[in-house]
Order: structure tokens, then C-alpha cells, then sequence
């Protein structure tokens, strides 16, 4: 692997001039093709295999029209003090809107009348209009949203207060804002690491290349393959972050290798054969975490974990060949002025080995207590962990937006005047056509063993469809859509649904939003252990034929599943008990987004195998090159440690750009990613692994001889590089050293 990755590099860099012109024409040509392509249409979202699902399919099948997956909008009136939704003048404002409203947009599948559906309250202060539309709301052009928002304008100055909930409004994901803070805050934490200008925006240059071929292909494939709207975003954000890491961990050894006195071209090899083998299985962890999601069985969520993984093969792609390619152009600017005087003078390597860095300072400190640092580590890490054994998961509805939202107020106004089960009603779904009394009497006897149910607040009459052979039934709990109770209705009706089907040969299914969200949150439940077992067990594999050794590996896997279950106990903390919500703008604290966990340990996993990656194959390399084990760690830290924390650092800032964010979901994304990358960079990369590795000695590089024999050699550690260099200067004495 060295050696061919060594040859790859300096044939990058004596052909740079064609390696460029390549990757520039890879960029304009994925350009065009997303230019041209036809703008992409909502992807469709399916759970298969869940009883939502299947009774989505049904309705689809038996109420074709109905547009069973479209988007809705609620809305909500609220009449002044002392007047009401029935006066003569209020109810005329709404008749105005229900008219209105199948004019403004072409989208419009139904508007209903709450005067002729008993949507107004029993007090009478409120009214609500029930829209639907034939499309999902990802669908939905902005000139239909608007034409929804507008609909209650002249109501509001008739004095209504009018407000608007429902998907309709969801807007398609803003991208662009968090990738620029991060960026800018890169760029800086660049120019403080590497002291050049030239050195801190090579890796920010390249790493905007791979994403915009990685993002412009997904652009010019979404309509073919059904890509979401939000697998661009995921692909960004992964793209940008190892991206920055992989060329920042290439020019970094490149620099150290010029610093020991190779010429240009003998510095990019050994730093590609090197760097660049930890690059390569670096990301090789991050495509089977992100691929790894296709346990989950949603097809979106596959999508998306494949095309962020394709970018991350980009990202791998760009380190090895445009990286060294655009080296050969920079010439000595790759240091700053002071640096390039150094070397001129041939001191820099004098200075550098003389002079010990925090690094330097810091592994010696582990090495000299170990058993404190780590015992501190892991009972620092493991307290914080302790909300996790409390994590409650769903989805965020409209009752998580901030206050100032629209479909907040509409949320608010709902459940004041109907109950909270009115922003989340359940589908109940009869298939009748096998029934032995036929649909009408399965749906009466359904509806009549609801009602008798638990946290039902209302069951409204059966509607059969034209065949009469299947009718729908809508259930309003008496409890929010997001709350353990409503959660237990639906399962209670599911039993019930069984009993009736034994009896009755009706089958019985519940759907809707509310039961989508809960069968959603059960099934990335369900497949969270499958997933971590599947990453964590064949990157274990991966890292004991990179580390040859068994210990390492393990130390690794148990150290990122001790700052992921950190990460989740913050979490919990923060945006379910709320605690310093405040500090962190959450209003309202509930449920954990239920694709949390697992997105979580996805991104995670692969930035924290990334530093795992670059810095213990230094200490590894040392090892193998004859250095004591306590050196090795030091010389692994001394060479990696400040690349690993700026990386690091970057990463904490792209997310934490995030945290602002006005919605929920978002925020606690960004909070979650950027306390995981802390908790496993600093804590477990930093402070646990070498005091780990300082309590094992030699015994962590042990690999029983069977299993030597039967791993691939590999060669991360460049051992190949010295017979290479050997034969080299064998055929070669009379070459020059140090040509920079």
C-alpha cells in the first residue's frame, strides 16, 4: 500500500500540470450536468415493511385522488374577546378564505368547511380549515406557499387572528450558511496551524472542489435516482469536514518531510505513501458508517449514506493525486517566510527537533501518570453519559418550533381550543373487501372499540370508498402527538386491530403523521444496535490490518462508544430535561429526534476514525522504525496532535454554527455533532488513548503469529519506503538530498 501510494504521489507531482487540468474538468463537467438537469422532484419517503406504510399503499390503492402522502396546512381562526367563530361576520371571513383558497394554487386536492366538518370549538373561540394538497410539502412551489400564507390576510384585518400549521409551510432546507461559517473559521484555524497562506488554503481549495463535484453529481442524478433534497446537505457537510482533515493531514506530512532535508518530489512521495495510506483507510471507515445505513431499511436514508459516502471517495481521490499535484506548483510557500529562511539557513530541523511542542509536552505528562489521566477520562465521560439511560425518541412536530413561528401559534391555538390530540389525528384504515360482514359493519365495530379505548377524545364517522370495500376512520387522542400516551393509543389500537381481524377477517391499519413518526422512531430504534455492531465490528477489522495489533483496535471502538454515549447523555440533557436550555435557545424540551442516535454515530464514527487513524499510525510507524513504546506515543504527538486539534477544531465550529438555528431539529444536530467530535477528539484521542497505550507498552502491538500470518500486509507505517529508498540511493549516490 506504501509504495503504491508513494509512486501515485510523485507521479501527481511531476504530472501535476494534467492531474489538475483533470480534476478541473471533472468539477466543470459535474457542473454542466447539474446545470442542466431538470430541477429534482420531492423524493419519495417509504418505511417498507411498516404498518403506516402499508396502509399508505392502501389508501394510494382504494381512494385513488386522494393524495394520501400529500401535504396539509390547518387554518386556525381565533375570534376576538366576547365574539365568537359563529358570529354572522367571522363566519363570512372564512367562507371568503375556503373559497379563496383552491384559486391561489393548482395543488389544492380539498379544502374543508369547518362549519359543515365541526371544526369549531365548543366555546366557539376558534375555527380551523383543513387543507390538502396533491403533493408532499417538499413539493410545493414557494408561489403556493405564499398563496397559503396570504390566505388569511384579510381575515386577520377583519380582526381574526389567523395562524398557519401543517407541513405545507416546510420549507426546503436552506444550505450554504453553516458550510461558510465553517470555512471562514477553517481558514483561520489553518493560518494558525501551518503560519502560511499558501499551506492554510490548499486544503479549504480542494476540499470546495470535491464537494462541488460531490454535490454537483448528486444535483444532476436526483431526478434518476430520487435523491432527497436534504442528501446534497448531508453530502456537504461530510464532504467539507474530511475533506479539510485528509489534505490537511498530507500537507502536514509533506512539511515534515521537507523540514528533514527531501527534495520536493521524494517529500510528496513518502508523505502520500504514508499520511496518504491513513487517509485511505480513514475513509474507507466513513463509507461503510455511512453505507452502514442501509440496515435502517429506508430507502431515503440509504440514498443519502451512499451519495455522502461517494463524496468521502472523492474527498480520498483529491488527497492522493490533486494534493500533491498542486504542491508541485507551491514551491516553498508552502511555509511561512520565517520557515523558509530557517531552511535556507539549514537550521529548521535543528530548531524543530530541539524545541519540544505542546504535543511534545502533553504525551509526556500522560506517560508520566497514566492511570489518572485515564481514570479521570473515563469517569469524566461515563458521568456525563448518565442522562442517556433516560433518552425518549420521536419526531419534532410543530410543537417544537420557537414561539414566533406561525405554526407554532397555530399548534398553541389548536390545542387551547380542541385539545393537544388535534395537531396529531390517526388514520385508521379498514380493509374490508375479505370481511365476512363486509367494510361498513368492520368500521362500525372498530370505531365502536375505540371509542372505548384509553386517551380518545373523539372518533369521527367511517367513510367508505366508492367500492365500499374499504373505509377510513380519523381518531383524535386526547394527548399531544409527540407524548408517550398517544404512543400507547396507537399500539392499543393495533391490538385491538388484530383481535377484529381474527374475528371479522377486516383488516385493520393505523396511520398518518403521527403514527409515520412513531413506527419511524421504532424502526431507527430497532436498527441502532445492528448498525453499531456492523460499523464498529468491520471497522475493527479494518484498524487490527492498518495497527496490527488487537488492542488497538478495541481500545478504539470502546473509546468512540464511550464519546458517543457522552454525547448522547449532553443531549438528553440539554434538549430533553433542558437543562442551560436557555443558553442553548431551546424552548420547548421533549423527545430526542428519533434519527439522531444513528446519524450521530455515522458522521461521528468516521471523524473520530480519522484522528484514531492519523495519529496512531505515527506512533505505530515509530514503533515499527525501533523507538521504545513510551517514545512512539510522544512522537506520534509531536507530529500529530496539532494537525489532529485543528481538524478537530474546525469540525467543532462547523456544527456549532448550526446551534443557532432557529429550528430544532437543526440545532440539537449541530449541538450533538459538535459535543460528540470534543468529547472523542479531545478526551478519548487526546487523554485516554495514549494513557491506554502508555499502561500497555509493547503489549498493544501484540498479534498472535496465526493471525499475523492470515491479515494482508498493508504496510501503513511505510516500512517498504525504506528498502525502496535504499535501492534508490544504491542506484543513485550521487543525487541531491535536499532541493526544496
Amino acid at each position: 500500500m506504501a509504495t503504491f501510494l508513494y509512486r501515485l504521489g510523485r507521479f501527481a507531482f511531476r504530472r501535476r500540470r494534467y492531474v489538475a487540468l483533470v480534476w478541473v474538468a471533472l468539477l466543470f463537467l459535474a457542473g454542466f450536468g447539474a446545470a442542466s438537469a431538470s430541477t429534482p422532484s420531492a423524493s419519495s419517503f417509504s418505511m417498507p415493511g411498516t404498518e403506516a406504510q402499508k396502509a399508505f399503499d392502501l389508501l394510494e390503492q382504494r381512494f385513488p385522488g386522494g393524495s394520501a402522502d400529500g401535504a396539509t396546512a390547518r387554518i386556525v381562526f381565533k375570534a376576538p374577546a366576547g365574539k365568537t367563530m359563529n358570529d354572522a361576520a367571522n363566519k363570512a371571513e372564512v367562507d371568503k378564505v375556503v373559497a379563496e383558497l383552491p384559486k391561489g394554487s393548482k395543488q389544492v386536492a380539498s379544502v374543508t368547511d369547518p362549519y359543515q366538518a365541526n371544526a369549531v370549538s365548543k366555546d366557539g373561540s376558534t375555527a380551523y380549515i383543513s387543507v390538502k394538497y396533491k403533493v408532499n410539502g417538499m413539493a410545493l412551489e414557494d408561489s403556493d406557499r405564499k398563496s397559503l400564507e396570504d390566505s388569511g390576510k384579510a381575515a386577520q384585518k377583519a380582526g381574526l387572528t389567523v395562524e398557519i400549521g401543517g407541513d405545507a409551510l416546510q420549507a426546503k432546507p436552506e444550505t450554504g450558511s453553516g458550510e461558510i461559517i465553517g470555512v471562514v473559521i477553517a481558514g483561520i484555524v489553518l493560518m494558525i496551524t501551518f503560519g502560511s497562506l499558501i499551506a492554510a488554503g490548499l486544503p479549504l481549495v480542494t476540499a470546495i472542489i470535491g464537494v462541488g463535484i460531490g454535490v454537483s453529481t448528486i444535483t444532476a442524478l436526483a431526478n434518476v435516482l430520487d435523491l432527497g433534497n436534504t442528501t446534497s446537505t448531508l453530502a456537504s457537510m461530510i464532504g467539507l469536514a474530511v475533506g479539510i482533515d485528509y489534505a490537511l493531514f498530507i500537507v502536514s506530512r509533506y512539511r515534515a518531510e521537507l523540514r528533514e532535508g527531501r527534495d520536493r518530489e521524494e517529500a510528496i512521495g513518502r508523505a502520500v505513501g504514508t499520511a496518504g495510506s491513513a487517509v485511505v483507510f480513514a475513509g474507507l471507515t466513513v463509507v461503510i458508517a455511512l453505507c452502514g445505513l442501509a440496515v435502517v431499511n429506508i430507502p431515503m436514508l440509504t440514498k443519502m449514506g451512499v451519495a455522502a459516502a461517494g463524496t468521502v471517495v472523492i474527498a480520498v481521490l483529491i488527497a492522493l493525486t490533486l494534493i500533491p499535484a498542486v504542491l508541485g506548483f507551491t514551491g516553498k510557500r508552502v511555509f511561512g517566510r520565517r520557515t523558509r529562511k530557517k531552511m535556507e539557513a539549514g537550521t529548521v530541523e535543528a530548531a524543530t527537533e530541539a524545541k519540544p511542542n505542546m504535543g511534545t509536552r502533553w504525551s509526556s505528562f500522560v506517560l508520566r501518570k497514566p492511570v489518572w489521566v485515564l481514570v479521570a477520562g473515563v469517569i469524566g465521560l461515563g458521568a456525563i453519559a448518565v442522562p442517556a439511560a433516560s433518552l425518549e425518541m420521536g419526531l419534532p412536530d410543530d410543537g417544537s418550533q420557537p414561539t414566533s413561528t406561525t405554526q407554532r401559534r397555530a399548534y398553541d391555538t389548536l390545542s387551547d381550543g380542541f385539545g393537544p390530540g388535534f395537531n396529531g389525528p390517526l388514520m385508521i384504515v379498514v380493509d374490508g373487501a375479505k370481511a365476512s360482514g363486509g367494510a361498513k359493519a368492520a368500521a362500525d365495530r372498530t370505531s365502536d372499540t375505540i371509542k372505548k379505548l384509553p386517551d380518545v377524545a373523539e372518533v369521527m364517522a367511517p367513510a367508505l370508498n366508492k367500492e365500499g370495500d374499504t373505509a377510513t376512520i380519523t381518531v383524535v387522542p386526547k394527548s399531544k402527538p409527540s407524548s408517550k400516551d398517544t404512543e400507547d393509543l396507537v399500539h392499543s389500537i393495533r391490538d385491538a386491530g388484530k383481535d377484529i381481524q381474527s374475528q371479522t377477517k377486516a383488516e385493520v391499519l393505523v396511520t398518518g403523521a403521527t403514527a409515520m413518526n412513531i413506527d419511524f422512531s421504532q424502526r431507527m430504534n430497532d436498527a441502532l444496535l445492528p448498525y453499531l455492531a456492523l460499523v464498529v465490528g468491520l471497522a475493527f477489522l479494518l484498524l487490527m490490518v492498518v495497527f496490527r495489533s488487537i488492542l488497538v483496535p478495541l481500545k478504539a471502538a470502546l473509546g468512540f462508544l464511550l464519546s458517543v454515549v457522552a454525547a448522547l447523555g449532553a443531549v438528553v440533557a440539554v434538549f430533553q430535561w433542558g437543562w442551560l436550555g436557555g443558553l442553548f435557545g431551546v424552548e420547548n424540551p421533549g423527545p430526542i429526534m428519533s434519527m439522531m442516535p444513528i446519524f450521530m454515530v455515522g458522521v461521528v464514527f468516521g471523524l473520530a476514525m480519522d484522528y484514531e487513524v492519523f495519529l496512531v499510525t505515527r506512533m505505530r510507524e515509530a514503533f515499527v522504525h525501533g523507538e521504545r513504546p513510551g517514545q512512539a506515543i510522544v512522537t506520534g504527538f509531536r507530529h500529530g496532535a496539532r494537525v489532529v486539534t485543528a481538524a478537530a477544531v474546525i469540525m467543532i465550529a462547523v456544527f456549532s454554527g448550526f446551534i443557532g438555528a432557529s429550528d430544532q431539529m437543526i440545532k440539537m444536530i449541530g449541538f450533538a455533532l459538535a459535543i460528540a467530535v470534543f468529547f472523542d477528539a479531545f478526551v478519548v484521542r487526546m487523554a485516554i488513548v495514549p494513557a491506554v497505550l502508555a499502561l500497555l507498552g509493547s503489549k498493544a502491538w501484540w498479534l498472535p503469529s496465526w493471525l499475523d500470518k492470515i491479515l494482508p500486509n498493508v504496510d501503513v507505517e511505510g516500512e517498504g519506503l525504506k528498502a525502496h529508498a535504499a535501492k534508490a540511493s544504491d542506484g543513485d549516490d550521487d543525487r541531491e538530498l535536499a532541493r526544496v
